[in-house]
């Protein structure tokens, strides 16, 4: 399908595909058509060839979040942030995290809001040096959504969760970087190529290892040991019949690189 507020580049070649939110004059900012554009642009990256997806954003911001002039204010018919949630962020911030394939954040700019948790809902955040990561939700009398008062907590601890989400204080990516709320933070130039070297070297990985790994480092926020050690057991199993564990271990023996396919 033709897309406006987004731009879908693929790497064929390199099993990647990029997505770039593509309303730079609103700070990538999302409106209801971006919503749709890239929830069909997921669908179109789950049904292909691609073992690693990059979000990022056109410009010189990653996402501000939600488009207020996308919301209806009418006294009476004042759009509810809850349905605003339930209908499009919490289905895309879950649609990433189970994603069967890495998927990279490469933030440049400000990413705000919703968007500041967009990129923590992938799994590696790479910022330029000049970004940064504002919750502020609470500028506007509302909570850290998408995710947010999951990510925060989890990454960087109560206290700076707490202060970041009451506060709505600017966070830079050197700081992000130390807090452990980050994976790499690369100069400004550098972020794309950095990036796309990164999900060309993932997207030759086995990928069904990825995706248990994802699932079993997610689920284990919420389960006991002896539930986490069953489920180690069983995604042991499945991963121990498939091909790449097939390859990776004949790699291993014959002392060459594996030439992993993802299955």
């Amino acid at each position: 399908m033709p897309y406006e507020a987004i731009r879908v580049d693929i790497d064929a070649s390199a099993h990647v595909t990029t997505i770039t939110l593509n309303r730079p004059d609103k700070l990538n900012s999302f409106t209801r058509a971006m919503h749709q554009e890239l929830s069909a642009a997921l669908d179109d990256v789950e049904k292909a060839d691609v073992r690693a997806l990059v979000l990022t954003g056109a410009g010189r911001g990653f996402c501000a979040g939600q488009d207020l002039a996308d919301l209806d204010f009418t006294p009476g018919a004042m759009t509810d942030p809850g349905d605003l949630v339930e209908q499009y962020f919490n289905p895309l911030i879950r649609r990433l995290q189970a994603l069967p394939l890495p998927v990279i954040a490469a933030v440049n700019g400000t990413a705000a809001g919703a968007g500041a948790n967009l990129a923590l809902a992938c799994d590696l955040v790479l910022a330029a040096r000049s970004s940064s990561f504002i919750q502020a939700f609470v500028k506007i009398g509302l909570l850290p959504d998408s995710g947010g008062t999951a990510f925060l907590p989890q990454r960087v601890g109560m206290a700076r969760a707490l202060g970041l989400a009451i506060t709505g204080d600017k966070l830079s990516a050197e700081q992000a970087l130390n807090w452990g709320l980050i994976w790499q933070v690369v100069d400004d130039a550098e972020l794309p190529s950095t990036a796309a070297q990164l999900a060309a070297r993932l997207a030759q990985q086995p990928t069904r290892a990825i995706a248990a790994i994802k699932a079993a480092m997610r689920a284990s926020v919420t389960q006991s040991l002896d539930q986490q050690l069953d489920l180690e057991r069983d995604l042991q199993r499945e991963l121990g019949a498939s091909f790449d564990y097939a390859e990776g271990v004949q790699a291993f023996i014959e002392k060459r690189a594996p030439r992993f396919e993802g299955r």
